[in-house]
């Protein structure tokens, strides 16, 4: 798996994302406590916490961030739960890159427009408070 993750990396990187990787559930959730993300990919099976696991985890820390799961041995049940849990969308591995990026824009696009509408919130509570 981790030359998977590498070539994944490397082919998102060519395509200007800024990537970081983690070879594990713990380590995945260790990046995200340290960082903010907009768009995560999992894979559903990893060492120590499953993907489903780290999903849960993820969400509790970062709600806006969305995680879109990989597998190679997706189950309906599999794909239920991390979707109940949160995640944005399932693809199968090996995964075409072009449609992993369309994925990716899709969910960026999302967390910008939730991020907007927090601005927009906010700014408005604001102007309510002093009286605009």
């Amino acid at each position: 798996e981790k030359d998977f993750i590498e070539t994944l990396a490397e082919r998102l990187q060519l395509r200007d994302f800024n990537v970081a990787t983690a070879l594990s559930g713990d380590e995945a959730i260790k990046l995200v406590e340290e960082n903010e993300f907009d768009v995560i990919v999992l894979d559903v099976q990893m060492p120590g916490k499953d993907g489903v696991e780290t999903l849960k985890e993820i969400k509790n820390i970062e709600q806006l961030s969305q995680v879109i799961m990989l597998t190679g041995h997706a189950t309906v049940k599999t794909a239920i739960e991390g979707m109940k849990n949160g995640a944005f969308d399932y693809l199968m591995k090996p995964t075409d890159t072009d449609e992993l990026i369309e994925m990716i824009n899709n969910a960026y696009k999302l967390v910008a427009e939730q991020r907007d509408r927090i601005r927009q919130a906010e700014i408005n509570n604001i102007l309510k408070k002093r009286g605009w």
